[in-house]
């Protein structure tokens, strides 16, 4: 039985990002096809960020109106909502309309802010049911949640998603026209299997989760009633001592299990931090989620697809597994120490500008068009995710130690850091247009 609810606890964890994660590691074949083509990722963070009024709605109720909202229901409509608009998604992603004279992706953005709208209220409602159960199936909830990322991430590395080549037009526009009219365009050769077929994917996955929220919560019930059991059976024995104080203990017990006491309640209080020590842990707070969600994501197809789409898709794909590898080393080698996360930061933050950088320097960036320069860009992204999750983990695990308020004014300060991020980046890509897109084979760098 033991190992059944550890199975069901990973899968329920499996729907918690799973949607948003697998649309980050498509988005090499979306931006192909969809309008706003090399734009899109900044249009997805925003989007991302706005579906945060879900769990804010939430958080409002369990605090306004304590009982009022009923888990179970919302669990239910929640992983309901997810797996329709995941087959939503999938018939009607490349759907577009005409918006102010130009051609917009609607459905897609339409779909993807409910899909993220599940996502973020995961948050706040499947952890809070997982708190019925034992305390050790909370670590396999984990696991199943890092699975969202890592999955799709796999999935994706076996699409092969959005090879590209180069063919002449004159060949694909037949032989009438003389030679000094030949020019390059990209063709992009089929993935192993469709956009359509990742999406329904997702949705199965969402399914798994559905399915085994239902097993869950027919399971917590019977940990509910055996709690209730043993409550009665803790009266019932602290009622008989009660009636005979000296049964059970003498007063040199009694001595030495309040001096165990004392000290399970110093070993749980953890270190205190100082006032410079904690505006420095918030400062890498909102630092760290402003650039991991907001600013560079925003940017990842002017940094990666001018190297080509294997380099954007192995980008996309590897730091997609990075995430929740970097969470269980953090699980297994903790490191609390401020100068370590520090330094940490400091290397993310280095690898970040790097992206940055050749974002910047879109559509000719450093060493284009060579091996090194794509396995720079590939493993840059991929150090760049890594550390800095490590470092959101971390900082997490101090703030919980401190106290639970501490704990709340991270969430908040990393939810003002990822906002701040993307709605800096939004008009930068979009209106002022500070990063240029180009075309893998037709685009002329200087040497």
């Amino acid at each position: 039985m033991t190992l059944l609810i550890h199975m069901l606890a990973c899968a329920f964890g499996l729907g918690s990002w799973v949607a948003v994660n697998g649309l980050w590691v498509e988005l090499p074949l979306i931006v192909n096809t969809l309008p706003e083509g090399w734009d899109l990722p900044s249009y997805l963070t925003v989007i991302i960020q706005l579906a945060n009024l879900g769990p804010l709605l939430v958080t409002l109720m369990y605090k306004l109106c304590p009982g009022r909202l009923k888990e179970r229901i919302a669990i239910y409509s929640i992983l309901a909502i997810g797996i329709v608009s995941c087959i939503l998604l999938a018939l009607f992603w490349d759907k577009t309309t005409t918006v102010a004279g130009a051609s917009h992706s609607t459905a897609f953005f339409i779909i993807t802010f409910f899909l993220s709208l599940v996502d973020c209220t995961s948050s706040v409602t499947f952890l809070p049911f997982m708190m019925q159960l034992p305390a050790k199936y909370i670590t396999t909830y984990f696991i199943g949640e890092g699975l969202s990322g890592f999955i799709p991430g796999i999935v994706a590395l076996g699409q092969s998603v959005g090879i590209a080549k180069c063919v002449n037009s004159s060949q694909t526009a037949g032989n009438q026209t003389g030679g000094d009219t030949w020019s390059l365009h990209t063709e992009y050769l089929p993935p192993n299997f469709s956009t359509e077929v990742f999406f329904f994917l997702l949705a199965a996955m969402m399914c798994i989760s559905l399915a085994a929220f239902f097993a869950l919560n027919r399971l917590s019930r019977t940990f509910t009633l055996s709690s209730e059991n043993l409550v009665q059976d803790t009266v019932a024995s602290v009622s008989s001592g009660l009636e005979n104080p000296g049964a059970g203990t003498d007063g040199e017990g009694v001595k030495c299990q309040g001096e165990g006491a004392t000290q399970s309640k110093l070993l749980l209080a953890g270190p205190k931090h100082s006032v410079y020590q904690l505006t420095f842990i918030y400062f890498m707070v909102v630092w760290v989620n402003g650039a991991t969600n907001g600013v560079l994501p925003s940017v990842q197809t002017y940094s990666c697809k001018p190297y080509g789409n294997l380099a954007y898709h192995l980008s996309a794909a590897l730091a997609s597994v990075a995430n929740p590898l970097a969470c269980t080393i953090a699980m297994f080698f903790k490191n609390r120490s401020l100068v370590f996360l520090g330094m940490l930061t400091a290397l993310g933050t280095g690898f970040g500008s790097y992206n940055m950088a050749m974002a910047a320097m879109s559509p000719c960036p450093l060493l284009q068009g060579s091996v090194v320069g794509e396995m720079i860009i590939v493993l840059s992204w991929l150090f760049f995710t890594g550390t800095l999750s490590y470092v959101k983990v971390m900082v997490g695990v101090i703030l919980r130690d401190q106290s639970h308020s501490a704990l709340v004014w991270c969430g908040a300060a990393a939810q003002i850091g990822s906002l701040v991020g993307s709605l800096t980046m939004f008009p930068l890509v979009n209106i002022y247009k500070l990063f240029k897109s180009g075309n893998f084979c037709s685009t002329t760098c200087p040497s």
